[in-house]
């Protein structure tokens, strides 16, 4: 009796409630896509007209406002707990989620990336890379390998922040995989601190989401749509306390360190703040 009395037309209106969700989603990805194209195309023409003539200060400034803004078009909200470094040298040492956790790291503290060789290859964002000062490794190359902790060694001694993800990929956010650790050995050669870094994404109801999360076989593409369909993300970057090697291994840091950035991602986050 219970399933008679149930009317057909009691499921109307959820079904009739999905068409709009749908459609406001689709509407809402498709003007981020948009605006994000266009700030992406403005930030090539800075890059190709008016960086060559920029200070260098001066640049790292344009990248750390054109980072934010992008966030900001994509209705990615920024929270920023702990210090980021005002001053280099410095290493900062990174959990990997996304595709995003470049621009969420660029919009709050300029710093230079080391990342896959195939990016620079990349049409435009290969550009952009580039113009950030992005350092450039073959994953495959032992020789290419020891040239970056060349590079890495001679930008810490210039004073520069450099960013590194030791996880070596990216995972869906829920824990950290383990740390690499040759890109360490830069910071351990010139007595450069490194400083934790937790990246945490929240979705619109404040809870932890993978939505974000760059995983597995997906494509870039389709990873960029589902991330800029939801209404709003909220990026938390938490800045742990900068410490040197001292005399631990290579090895041995970068367990300290994976311990610490993992500590920091696990901390519940209050939204109330």
């Amino acid at each position: 009796m219970a399933r008679a009395d149930r009317s057909p037309s009691t499921h109307r209106p959820a079904r009739s409630a999905r068409i709009p969700s749908a459609l406001r989603r689709g509407a809402r990805t498709a003007r981020r896509l948009l605006l994000g194209l266009i700030h992406v195309l403005r930030g090539l023409a800075t890059v190709l007209w008016r960086f060559p003539r920029l200070a260098p200060s001066h640049r790292e400034a344009r990248v750390q406002a054109w980072a934010a803004q992008l966030l900001e078009l994509w209705g990615i909200r920024l929270r920023v707990e702990g210090a980021p470094p005002a001053l280099g040298p410095a290493l900062l040492v990174a959990n990997h989620v996304s595709w995003l956790d470049i621009l969420v790291i660029h919009a709050t503290r300029h710093c230079r990336f080391v990342a896959k060789s195939e990016v620079a290859r990349w049409l435009v964002l290969g550009r952009l890379a580039s113009a950030a000062g992005t350092l450039y490794i073959e994953r495959q190359s032992r020789r290419d390998a020891h040239r970056t902790v060349q590079r890495m060694a001679e930008a810490l001694d210039n004073g520069e922040v450099l960013a590194v993800f030791p996880e070596g990929t990216t995972s869906d956010g829920r824990d950290v995989l383990p740390f690499h650790p040759n890109l360490l050995q830069a910071a351990i050669d010139r007595k450069a601190p490194a400083i934790p870094v937790g990246l945490i994404y929240l979705g619109a109801d404040g809870q932890p989401s993978t939505h974000p999360a760059y995983v597995g076989d997906e494509t870039l593409l389709a990873s960029v749509l589902r991330t800029l369909g939801e209404p709003t993300i909220t990026a938390v970057v938490r800045f742990g306390t900068p410490h040197s090697a001292g005399e631990q291994t290579r090895h041995a840091w970068a367990q300290t360190l994976h311990a610490q950035v993992r500590a920091l991602r696990a901390t519940p986050v209050n939204i109330k703040k």
